[in-house]
């Protein structure tokens, strides 16, 4: 691929598209939203407002940094805090897909009411082809798939959407970010699912649950970042295990360490985790989060299981 070309291309087709109307970037922090919302932006300058939705579920103190990155960019970002909008929608639901599709309907409702409050006409987001791909597939609903799955957005939500990656994978998109000058932080990234953490909590997705797998993936990171995998994350299941607590019997949450290699996340392998590595996360996984008494590496590739646990 002519990187470049692409850019130059992309930049143009946006133009088009949006024309003197104003558009909305919904920014998450990844690669994908992060290099969409640098190429709308030369695209449409002033025309676009970038906003991202505090939905409760992101990584540690990620609104914040986000912010500060593309306040370094030179582009200003809205956060929406519409933690207790996801929550309330989630509550009570355990099936993975019914969890997809909640997180789904509440991130477009947010973004419609934001793209008519501010009289825009579009949404940019950082739909990949990996995304497409396993949506239709039915192997599980991206929460960024709307007219690929017979949804008019237009009609549904009152925007257009507006997908300048869609033809790529992830490498791609790495290679195009990083010609735009995003930071390394950003183009090198570990892959974060749209839903966030409500993928990593296995039943039902609470407040309390979340910030469990929160702590637990910021863990998994800290200790696993110098084999810098493909992606590696922390699961909290649906279960509890008995453990020991100042001598007394301990009925305690169980997480799951889960780390794959891969090149587009359409198939993966387990990393070789160093075993000092890992007794070193069990380790401060279950001292730092009083709640976990038991920490499991969990090695199936890709397939037969998909990357994230729902």
């Amino acid at each position: 691929m002519d990187v470049q070309k692409f850019i130059e291309e992309k930049i143009e087709e946006v133009k088009k598209t949006v024309g003197n109307e104003r558009a909305i970037s919904a920014l998450s922090g990844g690669v994908d939203s992060s290099t969409c919302t640098v190429l709308a932006d030369r695209a449409i300058g002033d025309n676009l407002k970038v906003i991202f939705i505090d939905d409760g579920l992101m990584r540690q103190n990620e609104p914040e940094e986000v912010h500060q990155i593309f306040s370094d960019l030179g582009i200003n970002v809205d956060i929406i805090d519409a933690q207790e909008e996801f929550f309330t929608a989630l509550k009570g639901i355990f099936d993975p897909e019914e969890k997809r599709k909640a997180f789904r309907n509440t991130f477009y409702t947010v973004f419609g009411r934001e793209v008519l409050n501010r009289g825009a006409k579009f949404l940019v987001q950082g739909t990949i082809a990996a995304d497409i791909i396993e949506t239709k597939g039915g192997i599980k609903t991206q929460h960024n798939i709307l007219e690929q799955i017979g949804i008019d957005p237009e009609k549904g939500y009152g925007f257009k959407t507006v997908e300048p990656l869609k033809e790529l994978f992830k490498p791609q998109v790495r290679e195009v970010a990083k010609e735009l000058g995003l930071p390394e932080e950003i183009y090198a990234r570990m892959p974060f699912p749209g839903p966030g953490l409500a993928t990593r909590v296995v039943g039902e997705v609470t407040p309390e649950r979340v910030e469990t797998v929160r702590k637990a993936t910021r863990i998994v990171e800290e200790e696993i970042e110098t084999l810098k995998p493909f992606q590696a994350f922390a699961v909290l299941l649906n279960d509890r295990g008995t453990g020991i607590e100042e001598g007394a019997r301990k009925f305690g949450e169980i997480v799951i360490i889960r780390s794959v290699e891969s090149r587009d996340a359409m198939t993966a392998e387990p990393t070789q985790i160093p075993w000092e590595i890992l007794f070193k996360i069990s380790k401060r996984v279950t001292t730092e989060i009083p709640t976990v008494t038991r920490v499991a590496y969990e090695v199936t590739p890709k397939p037969p299981a998909t990357i994230e646990y729902i």
